[in-house]
């Protein structure tokens, strides 16, 4: 099970929020290039950033701060928050990242993700399904579609997508758990590679997740307060 340690950006800071809420933030560090180079000293071997500036206004706000994460590691980035055009995904992978999650515009125009999938391959592009009470949100996660998530990722393999990013809103940053019964869903009927977001908050959530053949887990808030050791937890599960 891949585990991906978050960096979420807000303001050129490095933060968290509750349950996406922008009035529930909290500050870990000024520099999040430094942070990457710890979780890549910790024993991270693939990070998860958002913009979340970039969530919102629907467009790359926090550019410089994404170049110089992608210089302080050796380690794979991906990245979503606002990525809604081609030249915006050139503009990321040009910078060296990865992988490109698109969320919004995967639900408003999914026409969208199989071009993208077309142009630059399905390693390159993943899909960033968003669910309050299993229907998906959008424009972080300010509005809710009329699409369920099972939904969703069965269209987003009919149009080649590998990989989604899932999270389940109501969980993050809320130390609560992650969902597992859904991202086990969503895993058994699509066959994809579904990376379960939101909630994880000890190590016996990663082994939950593990035991439910889960491929991927994505770490946040836990890491920032100290409640997994990510270097225990990338021996015991990668």
């Amino acid at each position: 099970m891949q585990l991906y340690p978050a960096i979420d950006i807000k303001d050129g800071q490095c933060v968290r929020l509750t349950q996406g809420e922008f009035k529930n933030v909290k500050v870990y560090s000024n520099r999040p290039w430094e942070m990457a180079a710890y979780w890549e000293a910790q024993g991270g071997t693939y990070l998860h950033l958002v913009d979340l500036d970039g969530a919102l206004s629907g467009r790359l706000v926090n550019e410089e701060v994404i170049k110089n994460i992608v210089k302080s590691v050796r380690i794979p980035v991906q990245i979503g928050g606002g990525i809604r055009n081609i030249q915006t995904i050139e503009a990321l992978l040009n910078m060296g990242i990865s992988r490109v999650i698109i969320g919004t515009k995967a639900v408003q125009n999914p026409d969208f993700m199989k071009e993208m999938i077309d142009t630059f391959g399905a390693e390159k592009i993943v899909a960033g399904v968003d669910a309050k009470s299993g229907m998906v949100a959008v424009e972080g996660w300010e509005k809710i579609s009329n699409s369920t998530a099972l939904e969703l990722c069965l269209l987003m393999k009919s149009y080649g997508v590998k990989q989604i990013v899932y999270t389940d809103i109501a969980k993050d940053g809320m130390l609560q758990g992650p969902n597992v019964s859904d991202t086990k869903l969503l895993t058994e009927k699509t066959g994809l590679n579904i990376i379960a977001s939101g909630g994880v908050s000890k190590i016996d959530d990663l082994q939950t997740l593990y035991d439910a053949k889960i491929k991927g887990a994505i770490i946040g808030k836990a890491l920032y307060e100290k409640r997994i050791d990510l270097r225990e937890a990338t021996n015991r599960f990668e």
